[in-house]
């Protein structure tokens, strides 16, 4: 193990491991703001910090994200940027907030990171955890699916927090798995 805690060095254990705190505490945050707990501030305050952590981790990782599974997860960085700039948006659309936009928000993080899962999961070499990575992935895009029912429907209000905790533990068994690989 190394005890070099230089700067490179803590920034590159922070990109590796980060995600493995910041997912589920992502989708614990959006759940409770979903249920009401959570005010309009403090996720607008949210948006704009994960604009920010997207946007360096993107730049940080770009060089190691190249090759592999590696490359469709630069693409969900990327592309998820520009999902949570939409729900960021949302705050100032006419001087309120947009829900089909923090819908849309919502709907592009189950999405992205499902589908990468997925992929992660099928890319993954046999006699490796690739099955975590699958499930996980199928459980974030049920949890699209049971989200996108509830959003669209009043009376299966319930569908809403269900959607996004099938989404958290698909995507957290999935982080929590590629953590533990590295």
């Amino acid at each position: 193990m190394s005890t070099d805690y230089g700067s490179a060095t803590v920034s590159r254990r922070l990109r590796e491991n980060g995600p493995g705190v910041l997912v589920p505490l992502a989708w614990t945050f959006v759940t409770a703001a979903h249920l009401g707990l959570v005010g309009t501030r403090p996720v607008l305050i949210a948006h704009l910090v994960m604009d920010v952590l997207l946007a360096a981790f993107a730049v940080t990782s770009y060089r190691d994200m190249q090759s592999g599974v590696l490359r469709a997860w630069l693409w969900v960085i990327v592309l998820g940027f520009g999902v949570t700039l939409v729900g960021t948006a949302s705050f100032f659309v006419d001087g309120q907030v947009s829900t089909a936009m923090q819908t849309a928000t919502v709907a592009g993080w189950m999405l992205l990171p499902g589908v990468a899962l997925v992929y992660t999961g099928v890319e993954t070499p046999d006699g490796g955890a690739g099955w975590v990575y699958t499930a996980g992935g199928l459980g974030s895009l049920a949890g699209l699916v049971v989200y996108l029912a509830g959003a669209s429907v009043v009376e299966t209000a319930l569908a809403l927090p269900v959607g996004l905790t099938l989404t958290n533990l698909g995507q957290t068994a999935g982080i929590l798995n590629a953590v533990v690989a590295d």
